[in-house]
């Protein structure tokens, strides 16, 4: 007898435990943890391509402020449209310009071997200064990228997280 309220007990829990787990992950994690994130656009290839789904850590920038080279989830100052991503290459009181395919900030010519080498945009930029609680982004894909250059430094508010690995298509997983 004792061991039928045992598998009752049993059975019990497993929708307890299901229905808990459902409510953690769609009702917590997703909203203030971490979400996923299709790219649709070309503007960060080579290092993310059209299709790939990306994990985004949406407290990445509650206590600290996002660095140069992170991949950032943002709205777009310029347009109510879907989230954009790209890359932090300028953060507050930093001048950034762009000069015959070569970034520099505060006038030293950065590294940068992400970029999408083949198709450089040698169009200049700049001189321009990052205002405070303000960062400034750019596509790895600098000749078919919507960012900074277009719709000015992004208010750190306007940031939903960071990219925190690719998980699709598997053959790409990881770190972008």
């Amino acid at each position: 007898m004792r061991r039928r309220g045992k598998t009752y007990r049993t059975l019990l829990e497993f929708p307890v435990i299901l229905l808990v787990s459902f409510v953690l992950v769609f009702g917590f994690v997703r909203p203030v943890i971490a979400a996923p994130f299709y790219v649709g656009s070309e503007s960060m290839v080579p290092t993310l391509k059209v299709w790939d789904r990306v994990l985004i850590n949406k407290v990445a920038y509650d206590f600290t402020g996002p660095n140069r080279g992170d991949i950032v989830l943002f709205e777009s100052p310029a347009s109510a449209k879907d989230p954009l991503i790209k890359r932090v290459v300028g953060l507050p009181g930093e001048t950034v310009e762009l000069r015959d395919g070569t970034l520099y900030v505060n006038g030293e010519p950065q590294e940068e071997p992400y970029l999408r080498k083949h198709r450089p945009d040698g169009r200049p930029y700049g001189p321009q200064r990052v205002p405070e609680g303000h960062v400034f982004v750019m596509g790895d894909n600098r000749a078919n990228s919507f960012d900074s250059r277009f719709f000015g430094p992004v208010p750190q508010e306007n940031l939903i997280g960071e990219s925190l690995v690719r998980f699709w298509p598997p053959t790409r997983a990881g770190v972008p």
